[in-house]
């Protein structure tokens, strides 16, 4: 087993994870997919006066380009005086992470969840080592949650024990970890584990990041949040409140300036997000 990670430099956005955590909330992690998608969160974490981590999968770097995606992200964040991190969700490729780093993320997610504990430990490690260089946030994650498509039937809860194991080994900042829910939407009310969340918080300093927000009831998701979470991903919710205010728009209507169009889908995902913004507000804040 190898030593406990020591960073020379903390990143920031650990830190904020630690602030948010310690006043008894926790930061919204958003994907957006345009230059919509992307407004409606900026307009509500203005409004909110909230920091948000921005996040983007590879299939949204691919469609939008990797360099105008972060060009775009640090100019809403500097024009609307935003606190704000960008954050590459879900990669499984080590060199997506590194050009991401050197694009100028603030944090990457290294998934190896779906290998084995050694061989999960083995290539976060080394993404951590990488991203030491960049002074940057890693978030892995251990145990099973159910991607799009994916039985949600299956279960591979996170155990406590390997948590803590698993965070020394690796040296990661933030660990996702599997307690019920699952990404896409549910056809059942989720149920989340919080017994088992509260032995896993004990367990570990690393932050505790929720996958699977879209559709959890909101007393749930800060029941969580009490518990131990201080990072909660949120990515079906945002595509489906857009596509459906558009198709709305869409059906009956002989329009074709899609500046007319999409405000009012920006418009849906900013109301949207405000609502998650309070639901997720520390007790005490000082942004």
């Amino acid at each position: 087993m190898q030593k406990k990670h020591s960073p020379t430099q903390v990143p920031a956005l650990h830190e904020q994870l630690q602030h948010c955590h310690s006043n008894g909330g926790a930061l919204l992690a958003i994907n957006f997919y345009n230059f919509e998608t992307l407004k409606g969160i900026i307009r509500s974490a203005t409004e909110a006066d909230s920091p948000v981590i921005l996040q983007l999968t590879r299939s949204s770097i691919e469609y939008i380009g990797l360099k105008p995606a972060v060009q775009m992200a640090r100019a809403m964040l500097q024009d609307n005086g935003i606190t704000g991190w960008l954050h590459l969700d879900h990669s499984d490729s080590y060199d997506l992470i590194h050009a991401c780093l050197d694009a100028g993320f603030d944090s990457v997610m290294i998934d190896a969840s779906e290998k084995s504990f050694e061989e999960n430990v083995a290539v976060t490690r080394r993404v951590v080592e990488l991203a030491e260089r960049y002074h940057a946030h890693v978030e892995a994650e251990l145990g099973y949650v159910a991607k799009l498509g994916q039985s949600k039937e299956i279960t591979g809860f996170t155990e406590p024990w390997q948590a803590a194991q698993f965070v020394e080994a690796t040296g990661v900042h933030a660990l996702a970890i599997a307690i019920g829910s699952a990404h896409g939407f549910y056809t059942a009310e989720p149920r989340l584990d919080m017994e088992r969340l509260s032995a896993i918080h004990e367990s570990t300093p690393a932050s505790l990041v929720l996958h699977g927000s879209s559709g959890i009831p909101h007393p749930m998701l800060q029941e969580a949040i009490r518990r131990g979470i201080s990072k909660i991903n949120l990515a079906t919710e945002i595509k489906d409140t857009f596509m459906r205010k558009l198709k709305s728009l869409l059906r009956d209507s002989p329009e074709i300036d899609l500046r007319k169009v999409f405000p009012h889908a920006i418009d849906a995902v900013s109301e949207l997000v405000k609502v998650k913004f309070e639901t997720v507000r520390p007790r005490a804040s000082t942004y």
